[in-house]
């Protein structure tokens, strides 16, 4: 009987966390406020985590490795434009949580506004380098000309397109910031299900729809964030959650857009670095050949697809020390943040597990080839091994962002991925001929050695005396 009503309960609270019915978390139990945030950022993030699975499976059904291997080193180009628009959206989570804490929705309403001004002018160059040098990108990416051949048109899209990409997930950042993790969510349900229903129609053809190929996958993937897009400004100025935008709203002001870029730096920093990283370690597998880029994109986006959700709960973490900061309540910021790695850190744990021993079924799901499969499979066994450290390492990181201290975790990243995992990356594989293994392995190594800083910084609590 007990356990029926335990369970009618987190039913009952998965419903109010779904709904976004509750947007205030400086109060009322701690284990009750993860739960509501975590929940709907979860999902928002499996969504996330969907769009790079879905475009991958449909694409392999082309049967062509360069396809694949074209959408790795987009991705991984991409990165630095996801960096942004993640340090953007931190500057306007901590910003929007610390005027909600005051009790300030106005003030979140203008933080919100300046840091979409923010957004749109850091989108400008991209665009004009999508534009006019895609096919040099990816050969500056070790992309052969077959590669370029096949996929440089899916490159095109996607970096003219990135403007969807920007705002979605800064707008997103407004949302979580205010606790209206819900609608975030909603947003990306809208865009991968209309990328879901586009995506196999573009690429493949449908009645007089011609097929597009591996460049379909990018048309339906703008498309849908598009649309994400809408859906979210259409919420942001409707008269629904607390923080509202209004046209007195939208006039620059220049000093919260200094405030939004000086938070927002070190969140873009950080990003910039770690993706960076992922740059040049593409670049290193490319060395061995289509196959090799091939089932690391591959076993990348199942990654991807695992630790987004975790993001979700990191995300959850910087909302509530955001908030709680914002209210004068530190310890109770702290508290939540050691409750909210235990619970990512059991998560990661379980997928670790599965990938040990299910990676080559998974590979198998997106290819037949046996060498991609073989590549990929090793890529998640291997990088699976630090999953126990990421989860706590992910959610101090974004615990540090939602202070506001984003200096701290942006020299971790600046130490941890350039001065320690490149090199080792490089050793391993080319000069101790390891291989992608190598890659693999400096993965693992240098993301755990980042988690155990950044738990050791955590502890000493100056991230408690941050103004924002």
């Amino acid at each position: 009987m007990i356990f029926f009503s335990r369970i009618k309960s987190i039913y009952h609270l998965f419903k109010i966390a779904v709904r976004g019915d509750e947007q205030n978390f400086t109060e009322g139990s701690i284990n009750r406020a993860i739960f509501l945030l975590s929940i709907p950022m979860i999902l928002e993030m499996a969504m996330e985590s969907v769009f790079a699975v879905v475009d991958i499976f449909f694409v392999s059904r082309l049967q062509n490795s360069d396809a694949v291997a074209v959408i790795g080193l987009t991705e991984s180009m991409l990165a630095l434009v996801y960096s942004v628009a993640w340090g953007v959206s931190m500057g306007a989570t901590a910003l929007v949580a610390r005027r909600v804490g005051e009790k300030d929705p106005d003030g979140a309403a203008v933080a919100g506004v300046q840091a979409i001004v923010v957004g749109l002018v850091a989108s400008v160059a991209v665009t004009l380098a999508g534009i006019f040098f895609y096919r040099d990108l990816l050969h500056l990416m070790g992309a052969s000309e077959s590669v370029i051949q096949v996929g440089s048109r899916f490159t095109f899209w996607m970096l003219t397109g990135n403007l969807s990409i920007m705002m979605l997930f800064l707008i997103n950042g407004i949302f979580r910031g205010a606790g209206n993790a819900a609608v975030a969510m909603r947003a990306l349900w809208l865009a991968n299900l209309i990328n879901m229903i586009l995506d196999p129609i573009l690429i493949f053809g449908w009645g007089p729809i011609p097929a597009f190929g591996v460049e379909g996958a990018a048309i339906s993937t703008n498309i849908g964030r598009t649309l994400g897009v809408t859906f979210q400004l259409y919420y942001l100025f409707s008269d629904r959650g607390i923080v509202k935008f209004t046209k007195e709203n939208f006039k620059i002001d220049w000093k919260i857009i200094r405030q939004v870029v000086n938070v927002s730096a070190g969140g873009t920093g950080q990003f910039l670095i770690s993706s960076a990283s992922w740059v040049f370690l593409a670049r290193i597998i490319s060395h061995f050949g289509s196959a090799a880029m091939a089932g690391y994109t591959i076993a990348i986006r199942v990654i991807v697809f695992t630790i987004l959700p975790s993001w979700g709960m990191a995300n959850a973490s910087a909302t509530l020390v955001g908030q709680n900061l914002g209210a004068g309540q530190p310890e109770r910021a702290e508290k939540s943040v050691w409750k909210t790695g235990f619970y990512n850190m059991v998560f990661l744990g379980l997928i670790m597990v599965i990938f040990l021993f299910l990676s080559s079924p998974i590979l198998r799901f997106f290819s037949q080839d046996e060498m991609v499969v073989g590549y990929g499979t090793q890529c998640l066994q291997i990088v699976a091994f630090g999953y126990l450290f990421y989860g706590y390492g992910m959610v101090i990181t974004q615990s540090f962002n939602g202070a506001g201290d984003t200096k701290t975790p942006t020299l971790l990243n600046l130490f941890g991925f350039w001065c320690f995992q490149i090199p080792l990356a490089y050793l391993l594989a080319i000069q101790f001929k390891f291989g992608p293994n190598g890659v693999y392995a400096a993965i693992a190594i240098a993301e755990s050695a980042i988690a155990v800083a950044g738990i050791y910084l955590f502890r000493r609590g100056t991230w408690k005396t941050v103004k924002v």
